[in-house]
């Protein structure tokens, strides 16, 4: 048996798909498993895992229908018997991969506003859930394979490397910061659709992390993100201490994970470093809530605090759904919704944090 997994949302998203790969591996250990994903980051998460024989990327965003044709047609020849458009991918163009790709058994989950074209694209599908997590949604793809879990437990699966793990400790101890207590921040957000409009300001990062760290000398802030935040993190460099905030050479998303595991605390609204932080037990975990929020995306088997956002109020479904769409509102709304939430309510979720690591 040939099985493609297929995952091209966000590359936290990937991550969600690791328990169902690993169930896959054990419902069918001879079978030849492979995943498609969008991002680099998403191949990055995937690399080293032992249940794939083998991990396809491409931008097909970037790239185009017309260029993506040659990488699609590639994949329709390899074969598969069965591929799985994993929770969640709402969008139908997803689904218009699997069906070009055309194995004969293509499973999915049927997202809110589905219509006609869905039972074309898909042979099988069953609905999502938002009360149950991604990874579980995933999992209940299972009987449409006839398999069924197998595994005593799920939990994210990233497989760093000794020489990453080891490059992360070497940089603490030429950074001097062996000992000390690491937050972790991410100050960014997906950039797709309009979810970058989910960002905390970050003037109130700012207002945040200059008087934290003047409060406890003994916390550094590491910064973490990509090149569509570089311009975010400069400026948040530019105005705060260099002793006390530093942004590390990271050359891979794996080689920021392994930075990761060492952070006490780390601080972000809902993304793909959140995800990380949670995949790397990061034993303080707070998150700022944003329109996204819905429980298919919490940190996984991981406690956290989650900072409550106003301007949500428990109307979440009502800002975002599983349906290909952006988050609902104008643009000024959006961001007003994210001003909602004040410094001091994150500072007191982090001083909970920092209080329960020095126990």
């Amino acid at each position: 048996m040939k099985i493609l997994v297929i995952s091209l949302a966000g590359i936290g998203d990937t991550l969600f798909a690791t328990p169902l790969i690993h169930e896959l591996r054990a419902n069918f250990p001879a079978a030849q498993i492979e995943a498609l994903v969008l991002w680099n980051g998403a191949r990055d998460l995937l690399g080293g895992n032992p249940h794939l024989n083998a991990v396809h990327q491409k931008d097909l965003i970037r790239a185009g229908p017309i260029r993506s044709l040659p990488f699609l047609w590639r994949l329709r020849r390899r074969g598969y018997d069965f591929s799985l458009n994993t929770h969640p991918q709402s969008r139908w163009q997803y689904r218009v991969v699997a069906r070009f790709i055309a194995a004969p058994e293509r499973a999915s989950h049927r997202y809110h506003g589905a219509s006609r074209l869905d039972r074309w694209l898909v042979t099988r599908s069953i609905p999502q859930d938002y009360t149950r997590h991604s990874v579980e949604n995933n999992l209940a793809l299972l009987p449409l394979l006839r398999a069924r879990p197998l595994l005593p437990r799920h939990d994210y699966e990233l497989y760093l490397t000794p020489a990453e793990r080891a490059w992360a400790d070497e940089y603490l101890a030429a950074q001097g910061l062996a000992g000390r207590v690491l937050l972790g921040l991410h100050a960014g957000s997906g950039g797709t659709k309009n979810l970058a409009l989910r960002r905390w300001p970050l003037e109130r990062y700012l207002e945040l992390v200059r008087p934290f760290t003047q409060a406890h000398p003994e916390v550094t802030v590491l910064v973490f993100g990509g090149p569509d935040e570089r311009a975010a993190n400069d400026e948040l460099l530019a105005q705060t201490d260099p002793a006390r905030v530093r942004r590390p050479p990271t050359a891979s998303l794996r080689q920021a994970a392994a930075l990761v595991a060492k952070c006490h605390l780390f601080l972000s609204v809902d993304t793909a470093f959140m995800h990380l932080a949670a995949a790397m037990k990061v034993p303080g975990q707070v998150v700022i809530e944003t329109p996204t929020w819905n429980p298919p995306i919490q940190p996984y088997q991981q406690p956290f605090q989650l900072v409550p956002n106003p301007g949500v109020a428990g109307r979440n479904l009502e800002f975002y759904r599983y349906d290909g769409r952006g988050i609902q509102g104008t643009r000024q709304a959006i961001l007003r919704c994210m001003e909602s939430v004040s410094v001091a309510a994150v500072r007191e979720a982090l001083e909970r944090g920092l209080s329960q690591i020095q126990r």
